[in-house]
């Protein structure tokens, strides 16, 4: 099924992209002050929420993967969350708060991700294939 490979795809995506945002944001949070000089202006928030949403990208993919019941939520929470701290950086930004302009384009990117995946994951968990384990 089409949306089967999508759903594989979108879950491979997440897990491979969840190792990534760990490991950037344990350098730029642990990796000493040349480290974080190199980033810029971060953004306190941004940065925290990315690192700890990079292990919940990577138990989503892991359970999109093995279609696990909870994928689903997962991939809500992190879209409704992503958007969340997306709005909290816009406000940020409209207080006259530093920020990185690249930093802009990282949450979109991640927000519309998110979104999709969790469309598909509605749509794929909602018929679970005959002998997969729903827990």
């Amino acid at each position: 099924m089409k949306s089967e490979r999508i759903l594989k795809w979108l879950a491979t995506v997440a897990i491979a992209f969840g190792v990534l945002t760990v490991l950037s944001g344990g350098r730029a949070l642990f990796g000493g002050m040349d480290a974080r000089a190199e980033l810029g202006n971060i953004v306190p928030l941004v940065l925290w929420f990315n690192f700890l949403a990079g292990f919940v990208y990577v138990l989503a993919g892991v359970a999109l993967l093995r279609r696990k019941r909870r994928a689903a939520p997962l991939a809500v929470f992190l879209a409704v969350s992503t958007v969340l701290v997306f709005l909290a950086f816009a406000l940020h930004i409209l207080a006259g708060g530093t920020f990185e302009a690249r930093t802009v384009g990282a949450p979109s990117l991640r927000s519309l991700f998110w979104i999709a995946v969790a469309l598909v994951a509605l749509r794929a968990m909602k018929a679970p294939e005959a002998g997969s384990n729903p827990r």
